[in-house]
């Protein structure tokens, strides 16, 4: 049948079994919103108010669910606001259908109103990107975005349409959702001399990333561990894949990851690395990392093996074929000297533990963990508030814990929340930092308008902690711009009413278990302000270009 290329574009994403599109308006889509609003029975869009919350929405959208991730906005600055959204998704690798608009066909290229090369711009941080210019190719294309963005190692995919082309007729034909390519795996022979490696060492590490999550492959990962008698560790990506109660797991390991869990990377003498990268966070000084350690790594992007490091094994493929084909490989191990080490550092990490009284980072996560809707989600921005979530908080099933940790975008967790809230349909605690807040704030707007049902817990410092934090500790304490003066005037509960939502300061653990358990209740967002010192610090932590033998675990006054 003939159709309008806006009403093809919205077809293929109902085809695909997108329901949720998030986006903003303008003049070069007019159509595909027109569209939207003939088939609104089929999708539903949510109006934002910024682009960047819209990229933001449509990834916590698809961290929550494993789903592609859909968003929407015009040219020009509809286009660029998407940027940050785009390359955040990207390097945290989820997977993300990007459709703008641009100027028509013939306006290309004569700097016309709000053009811009939104394809060039977005190169370097999309799998791969379109223009479409022919409508006929339209819903192919569109089709092939979504086979790409959730194929291999997930990641954004973006389609920029030409208005002419939105207004084009072409003929139609439905087709069936496009399924991700079958997967793979390289580098087999490997698998044998990896194998012998992992059954001749005696001090194994199972280290895992957001790999295991997008691979659904939490089950082999804790049958490796069983059978190689290997403690468990993740990067900050890698968190809720496996239960945080499991026996066997350590935590997160880096910078400001648990003292057991860095410790024992310390002290493996062989590495077993899956869906992971070994970035700079996760191994301090590359010079002193890993000298005297065998790694087996296995991965679905082969550019990551031995991309920082120096792999011994590397197998480039599907995660749990990988692994069920390695486990057959496999001795049952026995490391009793190994577990009798993990034990000390175990205990090592207990006695560091901030037992403090009142309202403490420690007791505030605690606190919030206590009161969480079981199968909900917690949702994080960036900064000090982050780091507390990902070392007291637990997860007990893949995708609990959305986070944004590659690119550290300040301002993803309230509209990442949003998302997160929609798709899983389950109140969803959202913790973030003031200077985090202010930068999506108005999107509370947004939450309120769709009543998304979000605990909002502002961990309220009035400053910039992570920046000050090394500003304390590596500068003197000249803390140069971290100090949020105006911030601190700003009474953010009112600021939450203005919006349409409501909100309580509190001050003590009894008034915060109040607010926590009254807005388990709540049918919208609900905002806790919580006041905590400037002081506070995240630690561990390792010092800047130092190594795994510097983690600072205490600050002397």
């Amino acid at each position: 049948m003939q159709l309008k290329g806006s009403d093809i574009a919205v077809r293929v994403l109902i085809e695909q079994g997108t329901r949720l599109v998030f986006g903003f308006p303008g003049a070069t889509v007019i159509d595909i919103y027109d569209s939207l609003l003939e088939h609104a029975n089929k999708i539903r869009h949510v109006l934002v108010a910024h682009e960047q919350g819209a990229a933001h929405a449509a990834d916590g959208y698809a961290r929550a669910t494993g789903k592609v991730g859909v968003c929407l906005a015009t040219s020009g600055p509809g286009s660029t606001n998407l940027v940050t959204g785009i390359a955040a998704s990207f390097m945290d690798s989820t997977p993300l259908v990007v459709i703008t608009g641009n100027v028509a066909t013939t306006h290309i290229g004569t700097d016309s109103f709000q053009e811009i090369d939104i394809t060039g711009v977005t190169l370097p941080i999309t799998k791969h990107n379109y223009f479409v210019e022919n409508v006929d190719e339209l819903a192919d294309t569109i089709r092939e975005a979504y086979r790409l963005a959730q194929s291999g190692r997930p990641g954004p995919v973006l389609v920029d349409i030409a208005k002419d082309v939105q207004q084009a007729f072409a003929e139609y034909e439905p087709q069936g959702p496009e399924a991700a390519d079958e997967p793979c795996l390289t580098d087999i022979w490997q698998l044998e001399a990896a194998a012998a490696c992992i059954n001749a060492c005696h001090r194994p590490l199972v280290y895992f990333g957001g790999g295991v999550i997008a691979a659904n492959a939490s089950q082999e990962v804790l049958a490796l561990a069983q059978r190689t008698d290997a403690p468990l560790a993740c990067s900050l990506m890698g968190l809720s894949a496996v239960p945080t109660n499991h026996p066997r797991f350590l935590g997160f390991e880096g910078m400001h990851g648990h003292y057991a869990a860095t410790m024992a990377m310390k002290n493996a003498d062989c590495i077993i690395a899956l869906g992971c990268r070994f970035n700079d966070r996760s191994t301090g000084d590359r010079n002193r990392f890993g000298a005297a350690v065998h790694i087996v790594h296995i991965d679905i992007d082969g550019s990551e093996i031995s991309k920082t490091t120096n792999d011994d094994y590397g197998i480039v493929g599907d995660l749990r074929l990988a692994l069920k084909k390695l486990m057959p490989l496999l001795q049952q191990a026995d490391h009793r000297g190994w577990r009798k080490l993990l034990a000390e550092l175990r205990q090592t990490e207990k006695s560091q533990e901030d037992n403090r009284e009142g309202l403490t980072p420690r007791s505030v996560m605690r606190a919030a963990d206590a009161q969480r809707e079981p199968g909900s989600a917690v949702v994080t921005d960036v900064g000090q508030h982050q780091m507390w979530a990902a070392q007291y908080m637990t997860f007990d099933h893949p995708r609990a814990l959305v986070t944004n940790g590659g690119l550290g975008a300040m301002g993803f967790g309230l509209p990442a929340a949003i998302g997160t809230a929609l798709a899983t349909e389950k109140r969803t605690l959202l913790v973030v930092g003031d200077g985090g807040l202010g930068m999506s704030i108005q999107e509370l707007a947004t939450a309120v308008s769709v009543q998304a049902p979000i605990t909002i817990l502002l961990m309220n410092n009035g400053t910039l902690g992570m920046v000050r934090q090394w500003q304390s500790l590596f500068y003197d304490k000249r803390y140069a711009s971290t100090t949020l003066a105006g911030y601190r005037q700003t009474d953010y509960v009112a600021v939450a009413k203005g919006f349409g939502a409501d909100g309580v300061h509190v001050s003590t653990l009894e008034e915060l278990d109040c607010a926590l358990s009254y807005a388990s209740t709540a049918s919208g967002p609900y905002l806790i302000d919580c006041a905590i010192s400037a002081d506070e610090l995240v630690l561990p932590m390792l010092a800047p270009a130092g190594s795994l033998n510097d983690i600072i675990v205490e600050v002397g006054e």
